[in-house]
């Protein structure tokens, strides 16, 4: 616009490329840069103005640039300016958090757009339905098409359809972020040879680019965003539906150089299900980087900053945890000499650690081309089957890309445009890392460095493989893992996980490189704890004592221990029963009679020991453990005296006073010793024949007088005839009935007119 080259009045900067000169007034830059630069120059000397462009994109690079800049400009340059600018964000929350600055709103020059709805959900699939959609938008209406799809998968399934229907008149142009920026060009521009353009886009088109001559949009209404999980310490892609922003983005497409029409590929009714606007990145995303910057800079607590949406306090706990382990803060959270490193290498802080560590080691080469491969796209493209993850394969392609071509795992097919772009940043940060473009080990060495340097960038991913028949993985954070069908790695007794997906209980592995113990001793060396284990084995059904040596949740190795400290097999034991249950336990008769007496006793006065499960299962080593003494088996424990256990929960006193006031049995009349039954702490109760109770005058009681037992009367074939606990009350008056009708059926016994004088008889 000005006539002039880049570079001069107007210059740009980014990530290993950057045009301006003694002339330049605006610099266009990366948020990155920005960031890069406040950390060099808080005060950001010579700079008047910073514009946030775009910014409902809400990337964590954007947030985090205008959290920092707002920091400058509170603490060192209250002249500094700050202007964001957005199509679709929420003014009001922004203006707010600038200091209540001013609204300037430009409404432009739109065009109208027609907006057409799918009838009905479609049968067909993603691709199919977008492919037919394409079909009939151009035999309707004139102009461009740009169709947004989720994702590069989509894109070229759509394409490959497109060119099966035979649309010759048309030119069909991917567009997404990782295509060359030539190939990007050829989507934007007017086609050279004046064909109708059929763009298929991911949301890049949004708003970041103008597409000349687009009046037709296709909107199937998803996007695929990262989503980071802090449990896990995964991220993973997930495919989601746009939000009401967006959709009136992609559709305003249609307007810009004359009336449009947008076909959207969902009922009209489904609008008032999609969210408002676009979840900022900072709600799910990875806050490693974000935390390294903010320590870098010197802030240790987010909350020192203003922030449109303050990071999740797990995720960034999450990332201080890793940066500790990548010693790149300590434990004040503030940056450490080697942070500082890590901070300068425009790469994720894991790499960044695996590249300083491997410049010790001198694989800095391997380590760079580690470092690309990981934080690109893979250089294979999957035909339908899973494609195998062992990383060696891609340092075979990358180190081929200039020779012969790479022997492909089954099921791939080599992305020549994402290898070249590799290739271009490995050799970028081989430049700044102090290392030659061609240096390097041959491609067998490489592949065997592989697994040690990506141990180091990430070592809660070290995994090893489980016994069976499946290729499966326990990871040293304790996750499990899986390799799909027959590859490379599943047999590999370790491996190191550098992508996986975190979507099943076993995460499927995308991206891995075999490693070895040896390997594994080397770099953990002073994390590896030794321990004696003395736990419950249910193969034996007894307890065993190993030696062992542990990496996190992995075993690197164990060993058998003879004689190990009682306290730790009775511990063990204990928690076996924790585990089965109370109710595994070999409860006698008059074990479980005493429980049930102290259980009344404790219902009707304090000071007496709980014997419910969860009290008993909470106080196990203190009447149970002594029992254990000497046991090793299980079949042992199921043998054990448990009154005498429980026993021990009561002191001299209360085994005194147990007797009287719950005792285990009552003498009635006849002289018979009956026993009373507990089972019902708020009711304790007797059963008796009548005849024993002759000359009993009213119900027996409990605990000093104060509980009535319950009388169950019996026939003298033992036989319930009534239920009581006013015994005077029933020789008056039911008695009589029960008289009449049970001395017809026992004439053998005595049925007395005043039992009350009578003699009590036993048989």
């Amino acid at each position: 616009m000005r006539g002039e080259a880049v570079g001069e009045s107007i210059g740009y900067r980014m990530r290993g490329e950057s045009r301006v000169g003694p002339r330049t007034q605006v610099e266009v830059v990366t948020e990155g840069v920005l960031t890069r630069r406040i950390h060099r120059d808080p005060t950001l000397d010579g700079v008047g103005a910073v514009i946030f462009d775009e910014f409902h994109e809400r990337s964590l690079d954007s947030d985090l640039g205008l959290a920092l800049t707002l920091r400058t400009q509170a603490l060192l340059r209250d002249d500094l300016r700050v202007v964001v600018m957005s199509a679709t964000l929420d003014g009001e929350a922004v203006a707010r958090l600038l200091g209540d600055a001013p609204i300037i709103t430009s409404e432009g020059r739109v065009f109208p757009v027609e907006t057409r709805y799918a009838d009905a959900k479609s049968s067909l699939s993603l691709e199919g339905a977008v492919a037919s959609a394409i079909v009939d938008a151009a035999r309707r209406d004139a102009g461009d098409i740009l169709v947004f799809l989720p994702g590069a998968r989509e894109i070229r399934r759509v394409e490959r359809l497109l060119i099966d229907r035979a649309l010759d008149d048309a030119a069909i142009l991917p567009l997404y972020g990782a295509m060359p920026y030539d190939a990007q060009d050829r989507a934007i521009q007017a086609d050279p040879q004046g064909r109708r353009k059929i763009v298929l886009s991911t949301s890049i088109a949004e708003t970041s680019l103008t597409i000349e001559g687009v009046r037709i949009v296709i909107d199937a209404g998803l996007s695929r965003i990262p989503r980071f999980s802090p449990r896990t310490g995964m991220t993973r892609l997930d495919t989601v539906r746009v939000s009401r922003a967006s959709a009136d983005q992609r559709r305003g497409r249609a307007g810009r150089v004359s009336a449009g029409v947008c076909y959207r590929l969902w009922p009209e009714h489904e609008n008032s299900h999609l969210l408002a606007n676009t979840p900022a990145e900072i709600a799910s995303a990875d806050l490693a980087p974000l935390v390294l910057d903010l320590a870098a800079a010197g802030v240790a607590d987010p909350l020192e900053l203003q922030w449109l949406d303050v990071p999740s306090p797990a995720a960034f706990a999450r990332a201080v945890e890793l940066l500790r382990e990548l010693d790149a803060i300590d434990e004040r959270g503030m940056i450490t000499a080697h942070g500082k490193e890590l901070s300068a290498l425009p790469v994720h802080p894991r790499l960044a650690h695996m590249l300083k560590l491997a410049q010790v080691a001198g694989a800095t080469a391997v380590a760079c081309d580690l470092a690309a491969l990981i934080s690109e796209r893979d250089v294979f493209r999957g035909t339908g089957a899973p494609i195998d993850a062992d990383i060696a394969l891609r340092l075979d392609a990358l180190r081929r890309i200039d020779r012969s071509p790479p022997s492909l795992p089954a099921g791939a097919e080599l992305d020549h445009e994402t290898l070249r772009r590799v290739r271009s940043e490995a050799d970028r940060l081989r430049r700044q890392m102090g290392v030659s473009a061609r240096e390097g080990s041959s491609t067998s060495e490489a592949a065997s460095l592989a697994g040690s340097l990506l141990a180091l960038a990430y070592p809660d991913r070290v995994a090893q493989r489980r016994i069976g028949n499946r290729a499966r993985f326990l990871l040293r954070n304790g996750r499990g893992a899986e390799l799909t069908g027959g590859q490379t790695l599943s047999t590999s007794p370790y491996i190191v996980a550098a992508e996986l997906d975190d979507q099943r209980p076993e995460s499927r592995i995308f991206l891995a490189a075999a490693t070895t113990l040896d390997e594994i001793r080397e770099t953990f060396a002073a994390q590896i704890v030794t321990e004696d284990a003395v736990e419950f084995d249910s193969d034996t059904d007894g307890v065993v004592a190993r030696k062992r040596e542990r990496l996190g949740a992995i075993i690197l190795r164990e060993t058998t221990v003879m004689n190990p400290d009682p306290a730790l097999v009775q511990a063990a034991l204990t928690g076996e029963v924790r585990r089965r249950g109370l109710a595994g336990l070999p409860w006698s008769d008059a074990a479980r009679r005493l429980r049930e007496r102290l259980a009344f006793v404790g219902q009707h006065e304090p000071g007496w020991p709980s014997v419910t499960d969860d009290a008993l299962g909470a106080t196990l080593d203190e009447w149970l453990s002594p029992a254990l003494s000497g046991i090793t088996k299980w079949r042992d424990v199921e043998r054990i005296d448990l009154f005498a256990a429980l026993s021990t929960l009561l002191d001299w006193r209360q085994r005194r006073a147990l007797d009287e006031l719950a005792p285990t049995y009552i003498e009635v009349p006849s002289g018979a010793h009956l026993p009373v039954d507990y089972s019902d702490p708020a009711s304790p109760a007797l059963a008796a024949r009548i005849q024993e109770l002759f000359g009993m005058t009213e119900s027996p009681r409990l605990m000093r007088g104060t509980v009535t037992v319950t009388m169950h009367l019996l026939s003298p074939a033992r036989r319930p005839v009534q239920v009581t606990q006013d015994l005077a009350r029933f020789w008056q008056s039911s008695y009589f009935d029960v008289r009449k009708d049970l001395r017809g059926r026992y004439p053998k016994h005595a049925w007395p007119e005043d039992p009350t004088t009578a003699v009590a008889k036993r048989r």
